[in-house]
């Protein structure tokens, strides 16, 4: 069975309201692609940042200028419909016991973790950018890893976002040389000791690197780990519910990978490809 574990309703414009992107019609609009392109099951997983709420976690000037919606209306709105209810939640070192408590009461049949910044500075945007002058690739890169592996065993995710997010710009100087295996290592070892899912996401293929995340040799290395993982288009907008699959289910097909993680009330099980169930 085919699942699209990470999916945004809310545009990417910040002055669009909940009135306009948590409604059925914009929902239906999202399940009508995913049957068109043979998706079982997917999954509604809202930046946390975006909920009044999750200032209490973190008050960073970004999450100040997104934190527009309440994250209980969002659990209601998806409670009433044929899709699961997710959330990806920053992992933000230090507040772990205040995003527990967070997450912990509301009715998430999942959580997706994820590593957008390190420390005040961002790995991904243009704003609060760590990619100055001052930024060493090897060192972001280390202490990018370093953070998923503390993701990892915080025991707060169900799975692990874009797991080698810090390549999204593509090599532009900001990816270290030679073997890019040592930089996995600490993530590969967290990622075995705790059971996350590790996603494999296609949104790297419409971003700069131009690249399914994670890179083949961190995948081998999550594969020989004995990781299980989830599939994911990172889609902000109908159009990209499952974008390009076909090359996520060649990439898949390379490493052996036959099964895919789902999720219930924070609850995991395995299903094939097929969508037969599988004992873990």
């Amino acid at each position: 069975m085919l699942t699209d574990y990470h999916l945004h309703l809310r545009p990417d414009a910040i002055e669009a309201t909940p009135e306009a992107h948590f409604t059925d019609e914009r929902l239906g609009q999202y399940l009508e692609v995913a049957h068109r392109v043979g998706i079982g099951e997917i999954g509604i997983t809202e930046h946390i940042y975006r909920f009044t709420q999750a200032l209490e976690v973190w008050d960073h000037p970004f999450w100040q200028e997104w934190a527009l919606d309440d994250i209980d209306a969002y659990c209601d709105f998806l409670a009433s419909g044929p899709v699961r209810c997710g959330i990806e939640a920053d992992f933000v070192p230090g507040r772990e016991e205040a995003l527990s408590e967070l997450l912990g009461s509301r009715p998430f049949d999942y959580v997706i973790g994820s590593v957008h910044f390190l420390g005040d500075r961002s790995l991904d945007t243009e704003q609060f950018t760590i990619w100055d002058e001052r930024g060493d690739p090897e060192e972001i890169w280390r202490r990018y890893f370093e953070a998923i592996a503390d993701a990892a065993r915080s025991g707060l995710f169900d799975i692990i976002a874009h797991p080698d997010l810090v390549k999204v710009w593509g090599r532009a100087e900001r990816v270290p040389g030679g073997d890019l295996a040592p930089f996995y290592e600490p993530a590969v070892e967290a990622i075995a000791e705790s059971g996350v899912a590790v996603e494999v996401s296609t949104a790297g293929l419409r971003k700069s690197v131009g690249e399914i995340y994670p890179s083949d040799r961190f995948m081998e290395m999550c594969v020989e780990a004995g990781a299980c993982f989830a599939l994911s288009s990172d889609a902000h907008e109908p159009d990209q519910v499952g974008y390009r699959y076909d090359e996520a289910l060649a990439f898949l097909d390379r490493h052996g990978v036959d099964r895919l993680a789902v999720f219930e009330s924070r609850s995991r099980r395995l299903v094939s490809l097929e969508g037969e169930e599988v004992l873990s």
